[in-house]
Formats: C-alpha cells, sequence, structure tokens
C-alpha cells in the first residue's frame, strides 16, 4: 500500500524566476536511463512507477535533458505522467551531445540548442518547457550567441524561464547581462562544495541553486543511487543519507536538491529527507566535516 499524498513538503518551497512555486526536494531522472547514461533502463516499468510514486510523495519540480539515454528519461516522463499536473515544473536541459555511453560533448551553436528544445517539446509534450537550462557552456561558441538562442525562444513562447549549469559566479553574470536568468544547477553536496559562492550569489540575487549530484558522497551514498558503504541508521533513525539531503535543506533557502534513484524504495528513503530536523549542533558538526 502506498502513503497518502503529503503535499507541501516538511522541507519548504522555493519560487524560481518569481512564479514558479516548487517544493525543496526534487527528482533528478538522469538515472532513469541505461548503464553509462545511455539507452533505455534494465527495468522500464520500475522507472514509470518511480516517476508516478514521486509526485505522490509531493515533488513537483523534476529536471531532465535531452543527453539523458538520449531523450530515455523524456520519453519516460511523458509516458509516466503526461496530462502534466498543473503545479509539476519540468525543467530541462539543452547543449550536451551524446556520441556513446559516459561520453559527453558540449555543443552550444543556436541552431543545435533551437533544434534540440523542439526536440525537447515534442519528446515532453510540452507547449513551452517552465525552465530550460544550457547544460554547459561551450567554449567554442560566445556566450552570448548561446544564451542569446535561448532569449529568443523565450520570447517565441516556447521557454518560460532560463538557467545556466556548471557555472562560476562570474559567467552567470555574463548571460545575466544579456538576459534573466532564473536558475543555477551546479555540483554540490556536503562533501563538495566548491560552488559554495555562486550559492551564496545565487541567494543573493533570488536565484534557484539546483544542487545535482547531491549524494555523491563516497561513503554515504553510492553514484549509482544505491546505499554506499555507510551501513545502518545513524541517531534519530535516519540513514546517512537522508541526513546528507537534510542538510542542503537546512544550508541555504535557494537549494534545490534533486537527488536521483530507480528505485521506489530508495526514492522513498530520500523523500523522507524534507521532514527530518536538524538540531543547531548537529548542522553546525556536518558543515564543519570537509
Amino acid at each position: 500500500m502506498t502513503q497518502p499524498i503529503t503535499r507541501p513538503q516538511a522541507g519548504g518551497t522555493l519560487r524560481i524566476g518569481g512564479d514558479l512555486t516548487v517544493n525543496r526536494l526534487g527528482y533528478g531522472a538522469m538515472r532513469l536511463t541505461g548503464p553509462g547514461i545511455w539507452g533505455d533502463p534494465a527495468d522500464p516499468a520500475e522507472a514509470v512507477r518511480v516517476l508516478r510514486r514521486a509526485v505522490e510523495l509531493g515533488v513537483n519540480f523534476i529536471d531532465t535533458a535531452d543527453a539523458y539515454g538520449p531523450f530515455t528519461s523524456d520519453l519516460l516522463i511523458k509516458k509516466a505522467l503526461h496530462p502534466y499536473a498543473d503545479d509539476l515544473v519540468i525543467a530541462t536541459k539543452v547543449g550536451l551531445t551524446r556520441p556513446g555511453p559516459d561520453d559527453w560533448r558540449p555543443v552550444g551553436r543556436p541552431e543545435y540548442l533551437r533544434q534540440q528544445v523542439e526536440l525537447n517539446l515534442r519528446h515532453l509534450g510540452l507547449d513551452a518547457i517552465p525552465l530550460l537550462q544550457l547544460h554547459r557552456i561551450d567554449p567554442a561558441v560566445p556566450l552570448e550567441d548561446q544564451v542569446g538562442a535561448l532569449a529568443e525562444l523565450r520570447a517565441e513562447g516556447k521557454i518560460r524561464h532560463i538557467g545556466l549549469s556548471e557555472v562560476t559566479v562570474e559567467e552567470l553574470e555574463k548571460a545575466r547581462a544579456v538576459t534573466p536568468i532564473a536558475s543555477v544547477q551546479n555540483l554540490y553536496n556536503l562533501a563538495e562544495r566548491k560552488y559554495e559562492d555562486v550559492l551564496l550569489h545565487a541567494e543573493q540575487q533570488g536565484l534557484a541553486f539546483i544542487a545535482w549530484f547531491p549524494l555523491a558522497m563516497g561513503q554515504l551514498a553510492a553514484p549509482d543511487g544505491t546505499q554506499g558503504s555507510a551501513e545502518g541508521d545513524v541517531a534519530g533513525g535516519a540513514t546517512p543519507a537522508q541526513l546528507a539531503l537534510a542538510w542542503l535543506l537546512r544550508h541555504s533557502p535557494a537549494l534545490l536538491p534533486i537527488p536521483g534513484t530507480s528505485s521506489v524504495a530508495h526514492l522513498e528513503e530520500n523523500m523522507a529527507s524534507a521532514a527530518i530536523r536538524l538540531s543547531d549542533e548537529d548542522y553546525r558538526s556536518m558543515t564543519a566535516v570537509s
């Protein structure tokens, strides 16, 4: 028996672009693909169950990308959830090509970005993409041209908000000089905080900071979304992975973690993190760990 729908989440909400209100524990769809983020998953039916269960548990922000599969996660999202709930925000990304498994190459030519946005719309079954993110900046193409192409698509009504991924404060501000930016998606977790300055800047500027790979913590959670080497529960009955997500939710109101998994059981474990309240002492001791 499934648990009842719990909305809004105990982890609170944030607003993206001033008008998209989302619960602060989202879902990252990258792990719904095959090995090397390539092709179909071993169990497509379980992938559909994961997506539907995520929404039941209060997820209303799902992050995907044309490069996941390619398009595997997009098609699964459409199969599982279309027609979409009014409050469901689907964010996707363009700007990385996939020659093969575990191979990621940036392409930021405006005509390519436009083509991929059109394909995202088709595969997701959307009239407009709520949040379209530049997956990576292509060093061979001026940033102004890449962001400018997305701004043109927004003017045409095909994109609602624009975001960036894996950027510095300098790159973020360079893009904001061209067009409004609603979000940043950078690698960030308790153990890897090299983008702390970007997080602080996003918080000050009212931007969402989407934390990808929030459980890439070695002993706490394995990269494939399974429990890592730390076994058993910790104080209070929470697992280490749950505490890691609870720390992110406490650390900054701008943070939007998007843990991904291909397992319903692991999804339910992750989502329970939103209800965890860290004491001041626990938060300080976790923050001090480098």
